[in-house]
């Protein structure tokens, strides 16, 4: 039985980011769910997941609105380099459904929505977030 839109909609994001080859070439494999405590930057994690259930013609599916975070390192050019991460997701992202593999399910839709940049609370780190669309069948 599949684990539900949310789950396996996370599982298939940072699998397929970890093996883009764009995104790796900024952040090597540093894709997580949730980051280490210890976390080198730069990384991408990911932000919220809210799947909104559809119902029509008997079947099932979900409108699933998500963000993924982008956090660069104080001492590069951290708005640049968290823009040029950001830039990097929506490649690998923005309509490319068979580039996640969504496991019990059928990734029907994949859309960028848009982005931010901002300056962390630290004072020099930069975050860019990310905000996705996606349509699942399910």
């Amino acid at each position: 039985m599949a684990e539900g839109y949310a789950l396996a909609l996370q599982d298939g994001l940072v699998a397929a980011l970890r093996a883009d080859p764009g995104v790796s070439a900024l952040v090597d494999k540093r894709v997580y769910d949730e980051p280490p405590k210890a976390v080198t930057r730069p990384f991408i994690c990911l932000g919220g997941i809210e799947p909104r259930p559809l119902r029509t013609s008997g079947r099932r599916a979900a409108d699933v609105v998500f963000s993924i975070e982008a956090h660069s390192r104080p001492q590069a050019a951290g708005r640049v380099e968290a823009t040029r991460i950001a830039a990097s997701i929506v490649a690998a992202l923005d309509e490319q459904e068979s580039a996640v593999a969504v496991a019990g399910y059928t990734l029907i839709r994949l859309q960028w929505m848009g982005q931010t940049v901002a300056r962390d609370s630290d004072g020099e780190s930069y975050s860019a977030i990310i905000a996705f669309e996606a349509l699942i069948d399910g």
